[in-house]
């Protein structure tokens, strides 16, 4: 064969599986692989070739954990994943879809715990939406000019308020009726059959509701009792599908609920079940053992399909002024995100009464936390008093005679927005950082693409991955291999997840990314920032390494390379599609 629409020329070739990697030419016609070659393909006039030599050309990257759902809409490119080689996109994560409830209603659930303005949300759904059904989504989807493949699961919080009402789906006495939990059984089947992943959850009480009429409430998901849990499980069990969720913030966490769901056992089938999230916790340090070992020997006793999401990079975070998810984790906290009036809430942050709460939370060492509550390990990295900048609340208070927690919250007045923070919540230590991207019962995700735009950017950690891979065998101290890397970024994933993605052979889908290492230095590990046009100039934070990746190509078409996208992507077209479970996906609309 000959008339190949295009040829990626002499690249080292890594075909997803974890298999050895070898140089090699690959033929692609109609957005599929129909030649893998150790010797130079033919080309014709029409061929459009890329020349790979010393370059690594793999499967794009599957990311599992996005929250995408919003912004593909209005910018379907999604160019922040597409220039980092991410060709395969999950949304739907953590109960949080835009498919069944209230246009208001689904903008409640999603903008305060996602951190998206509430009125960009409602705006996009309002001028957009198109859709009340999961098939009726699926398809509105598949038309977008998408630059990625998406896939997606059906938010139980959706779910829950289109069903019983937003009233009684955040009460917590109420439960389902018969009828009620049959007519959502019946929507999940519906959105199975439609190729949906599966369900999202969340068990976490500190993500709230935005809006005014139910305000601070936690989402509808969190109120899910025994029953309605069990029930939908059972159709995500027998259809082997996934169950997506967050668990509980507690000192006695419901982790094990979800082992037990996990498992076969006797005649019932294993459930898979995607649970955030693995990492070196600086509040705990200790859990690490648990993350690394209570997952493959609890899974191996239950016969278990338990999988924990992990961010294989530090968790670092930044925030403008108090604005950061942490704060609904403790109640002054939470108090002070509950009002949006800036005033109003000026006034609580410098209340004594207020104070002495607050200074009670930050030094309780027996609450839950995922923040490690250490204003001395909180840097300032922008303030209108540049004397403030690289230090820490607990330096500037230690010169000022005063509690951290003073300090922070006088600068918080003082300054509001425009004070700027970072601090590394987990995965702050290396040893334990390679061991979990190597652990067999964690999966490589949680980078949360699309959300929390002020506050963290991870859309290329599957780049900042492949670097730290190729710096340790570079000093002799490696904690995977390439190929496994590889794999974990992608075949991996698309195997368990039952997507047509992920794999690179003859056959497949020609989903590409082209990888320079010579690209893969301390670059990627940098953070910038960029306007989005489509949310009214709101400043995102994005990673930026144009080195690393040379090509991304999806559905066979080349939509990012060199550091330019190809014109007209998400706009005038798009080579993404909506990727069902379990579905050969080929072509063109």
């Amino acid at each position: 064969m000959s008339d190949y629409d295009l040829i990626v020329r002499n690249g080292i070739w890594f075909d997803g599986t974890g298999a050895a990697a070898r140089t090699a030419d690959i033929g692609i016609k109609d957005g599929e692989v129909v030649e893998v070659s150790s010797r130079p393909l033919d080309a014709t006039d029409d061929t459009e070739v890329i020349d790979a030599t010393g370059k690594w050309v793999m499967p794009g990257f599957v990311d599992v954990h996005t929250h995408y759902d919003v912004e593909m809409l209005v910018a379907p490119a999604l160019t922040e994943s597409l220039r980092h080689g991410v060709t395969t996109t999950i949304i739907g994560n953590c109960s949080l879809t835009t498919i069944l409830a209230s246009n208001v209603e689904c903008a409640d659930i999603f903008s305060r715990v996602e951190a998206v303005p509430r009125e960009i949300v409602i705006d996009t759904l309002d001028s957009r939406r198109t859709w009340s059904t999961p098939a009726e989504y699926a398809k509105a989807v598949d038309n977008l000019h998408l630059g990625p493949n998406v896939a997606a699961f059906l938010g139980q919080s959706d779910l829950r308020i289109h069903v019983m009402g937003m009233d009684r789906a955040v009460d917590d006495k109420a439960k389902p009726t018969d009828a009620e939990l049959d007519r959502m059984i019946a929507i999940l089947e519906d959105a199975l059959d439609t190729g949906f992943l599966g369900m999202s959850a969340t068990t976490n009480w500190i993500d709230k509701l935005d809006g005014d009429l139910y305000r601070s409430r936690s989402l509808p998901t969190t109120f899910v009792k025994r029953r309605e849990f069990r029930a939908l499980n059972a159709v995500l069990r027998e259809r082997d599908r996934i169950l997506q969720s967050t668990p509980e913030i507690s000192l006695t966490p419901n982790v094990p609920k979800f082992f037990l769901a996990a498992g076969g056992r006797l005649r019932r089938k294993r459930l898979k079940v995607s649970l955030l999230a693995a990492a070196d916790s600086k509040a705990y340090p200790p859990i690490i053992y648990f993350m690394l070992y209570g997952a493959p020997i609890i899974n191996r006793l239950l016969n278990g399909e338990f999988k924990w999401q992990h961010l294989p990079v530090p968790f670092t975070v930044y925030a403008d002024g108090i604005d950061l998810v942490v704060f609904e984790e403790f109640g002054s906290g939470a108090a002070a995100l509950d009002i949006k009036d800036q005033v109003e809430r000026n006034e609580l942050l410098q209340s004594e009464d207020y104070r002495r709460w607050f200074r009670r939370d930050y030094e309780n060492k027996f609450s839950p936390k995922i923040w490690h509550r250490n204003l001395y390990d909180a840097t300032v990295v922008a303030s209108p008093d540049h004397t403030h900048v690289g230090k820490s609340f607990g330096q500037l208070a230690d010169e000022r005679g005063i509690h951290p927690v003073d300090a922070f919250l006088d600068l918080v007045v003082e300054h509001g927005r425009e004070i700027r923070w970072r601090t590394t919540i987990a995965n702050h230590r290396p040893k334990y950082l390679d061991k979990l991207a190597a652990n067999k019962s964690v999966h490589m995700g949680f980078g949360d693409a699309g959300a929390h735009l002020r506050n963290m950017a991870f859309y290329n950690y599957h780049l900042r991955l492949l670097e730290r891979v190729k710096s340790a065998q570079g000093k002799r101290k490696p904690f995977l291999t390439l190929e496994r890397a590889v794999h974990r970024l992608t075949g991996e994933l698309a195997d368990w997840y039952n997507l047509d993605a992920g794999h690179l052979r003859v056959g497949d889908r020609a989903d590409i990314v082209i990888v320079d290492p010579e690209g893969l230095d301390q670059e990627v590990h940098g953070l910038a920032e960029q306007e989005v046009p489509e949310y009214g100039g709101l400043r995102r934070m994005v990673n930026r390494n144009d080195r690393a990746v040379a090509a991304t190509i999806v559905n066979g078409r080349v939509v990012y390379r060199d550091g330019e996208f190809a014109d007209g992507v998400g706009t005038d077209w798009g080579p993404g599609r909506f990727l069902a479970a379990g579905k050969k996906v080929r072509g063109a609309r």
